[in-house]
């Protein structure tokens, strides 16, 4: 007779998200209160930066990881852009290179120096212009070396080579609205993007070419977000025609249906999706919202597993993603949020409570590092090439040992016989043994550490008159009693 099981079994089911202490925030940060739907906030392994309040065009701060607690009002910023900044992101090969796109239809590259910002960055190492309008979307490519890719409000795509700063590829015709959210596939082949005409699309930016189209993937008139998963498959959230907020999963060989269909609530903030392809665990943070989900993407059905969810008081005005190769492997991590409110940045830890203290491979896959695959140029003529992985191990640093300490009593000296001569005074109530021991002369006396376990005489002397002094206030307290009972007889 089978049974059915009624949990399913994964190591994630219990990942629990924990905010740090108030000491490791980073305070009073005026995040920007532009009304567009990106995260605001972008994150690598060296530094955090936050799209914030500028007058007179736009700015980010860019802190390193270390410097929590309140930042200064007068902390310098990335301030090269005429209009607001809408969106940010990290060269995923290069920790110090960070790209914007702005309401000035421009896009900008920034090298940060080795320790952050000391003066106002004002010079941008590379300026792209190509775009017609507000350019809203900022992505770099995954393996190849200085390709990125902006879209911007005129419903253009356009792929450039940073290197050299020409268009690689320019996509004008494929949106004919505007354009949601842009992700690359694992290898960077192809890229999918989310319209405003509800249609989500693969395209193959070399060949210009839409690869396969959904339309009405989600039949609200909300904004839809569509990431790529490992093996191929698409995850995207969207809203039902009742604007309830939905994800789904689909294959691309097949877009008629959706492969796994979920309502999650009817509020009405757009759904962040965060994708961790090591693991399979998708985060969806809603904008506006105060919590984080996070559900299992498997290869049977129903496909997507809910986990669990992390809940605030605080709603989150945007929110970044550490790459796996930032998170501390010894306190099994697996993701990590810089969740931003109004005037802070709050990192939250996600973690997979184990009891060993050893290095947790089925955690930690090999995942992607920071090392090219390959250059703009072989990408350009065709090669296409997986991330290089790097492992994780070297990252983890074994807990310190403490020394094992054994403390030995001497017990050598306890089964001595007293001493000859009667001691007088206070030391007259110490064990004869403990007499005998402080009459040894030093030459007789070894360290804790030598033959026999024997104690030094200084310690005995210490030990003695302990014991005397315990002894004294014993005397004492048997008087005091005894003169206590002499008086209450008295008073009867």
């Amino acid at each position: 007779m089978s049974f059915r099981k009624v949990v399913r079994q994964s190591k994630f089911r219990h990942v629990f998200g924990q905010p740090v202490k108030n000491d490791q925030c980073y305070d009073d940060i005026r995040v920007s209160r532009v009304t567009w739907d990106s995260t605001f906030c972008a994150v690598n392994p060296k530094f955090v930066a936050v799209i914030v309040e500028a007058s007179g065009g736009g700015a980010f701060m860019v802190l390193p990881l270390q410097k929590t607690g309140r930042i200064d009002k007068s902390y310098p910023t990335v301030c090269g852009h005429t209009g607001p900044v809408l969106d940010i992101d990290w060269c995923p090969h290069n920790d110090h290179v960070i790209a914007s796109g702005s309401e000035d239809c421009t896009v900008m590259v920034w090298q940060i120096p080795e320790n952050g910002l000391a003066l106002p960055l004002t010079e941008p190492v590379v300026v792209l212009e190509g775009h017609s309008k507000r350019v809203g979307i900022i992505t770099w490519h995954p393996t190849a070396r200085n390709v990125l890719l902006s879209a911007g409000c005129d419903n253009v795509v356009i792929v450039w080579n940073v290197g050299t700063t020409e268009e690689l590829y320019r996509l004008d015709d494929l949106h004919p609205d505007l354009i949601y959210n842009v992700s690359w596939n694992r290898d960077g082949s192809l890229f999918c993007s989310t319209c405003k005409d509800k249609s989500v699309r693969i395209i193959d930016p070399r060949r210009g070419q839409v690869v396969a189209e959904k339309e009405k993937a989600h039949e609200g008139a909300r904004p839809m977000r569509a990431i790529f998963m490992a093996d191929g498959k698409i995850f995207t959230t969207g809203f039902s025609r009742m604007s309830e907020r939905q994800l789904a999963l689909w294959d691309p060989e097949n877009l008629e249906e959706p492969m796994a269909l979920q309502e999650l609530d009817s509020s009405n903030g757009a759904l962040l999706p965060f994708y961790d392809p090591d693991t399979n665990v998708v985060y969806v943070c809603g904008k506006g919202d105060s919590s984080i989900r996070y559900f299992e993407i498997t290869a049977e059905a129903p496909y997507i597993h809910f986990l669990n969810v992390f809940t605030s008081k605080e709603p989150q005005r945007g929110m970044g993603w550490m790459p796996k190769r930032g998170l501390d492997v010894n306190k099994c991590e697996i993701a990590r949020f810089y969740k931003l409110h109004e005037r802070k940045c709050e990192p939250i830890i996600m973690t997979v409570p184990r009891k060993s203290d050893l290095f947790q491979d089925d955690l930690y896959p090999d995942t992607a590092g920071p090392e090219a695959a390959m250059e703009a140029e072989e990408w350009v003529a065709g090669k296409t090439a997986a991330p290089i992985l790097i492992s994780l191990r070297e990252a983890y640093v074994p807990t310190k040992q403490r020394d094992l300490k054994v403390s030995r009593r001497s017990l050598l000296q306890e089964s001595r016989p007293a001493a000859a001569t009667p001691s007088t005074g206070p030391s007259a109530t110490y064990p004869s043994a403990m007499s005998q021991s402080t009459a040894m002369p030093a030459a007789s006396v070894s360290t804790a550490s030598g033959e026999g376990g024997q104690v030094t005489e200084e310690v005995l002397r210490e030990v003695a008159l302990l014991r005397a002094l315990v002894a004294a206030q014993g005397d004492r307290i048997t008087r005091l009693e005894d003169q206590l009972s002499r008086m209450e007889n008295g008073d009867a």
